[in-house]
């Protein structure tokens, strides 16, 4: 779709469609949800090569961190916390239960995953 026919007439009513599509589907159908997959499996993809520029271009490292980490931090994204979330803190009881002060831990006080506000 190119970016000049978007302040169209014919684009604002396609766009006001589409909007309401989800509902408008749900009543005439009887149905209450609408899988999310497909732009799931597209966000993913563009923001991945959006990422892949950046990272492995100008932006270097300052991509992830300016147009992710930064966002997922301020939008309260849990995911920010991913040791937490993958159960590295269930990793790190396990091993200090057997190693004591010597365990080698995901977590911590001086890790990333408490670098960050809940």
């Amino acid at each position: 779709m190119s970016g000049p026919y978007d302040d169209s007439d014919l684009a604002r009513e396609a766009d006001e469609k589409i909007r309401t599509f989800q509902r408008d589907s749900s009543k005439r159908a009887g149905i209450f949800h609408h899988l999310i997959t497909l732009p799931t499996y597209h966000t993913a993809a563009l923001s991945t090569d959006n990422l892949a520029s950046e990272y492995f271009g100008e932006q270097g490292m300052l991509g992830y961190v300016a147009n992710v980490q930064r966002k997922e931090i301020r939008q309260g994204i849990a995911c920010v916390k991913h040791q937490n979330m993958a159960g590295s803190d269930m990793g790190d009881d396990h091993k200090e239960y057997f190693a004591g002060e010597a365990a080698l831990k995901a977590g911590g006080a001086h890790n990333t995953m408490n670098q960050f506000a809940a």
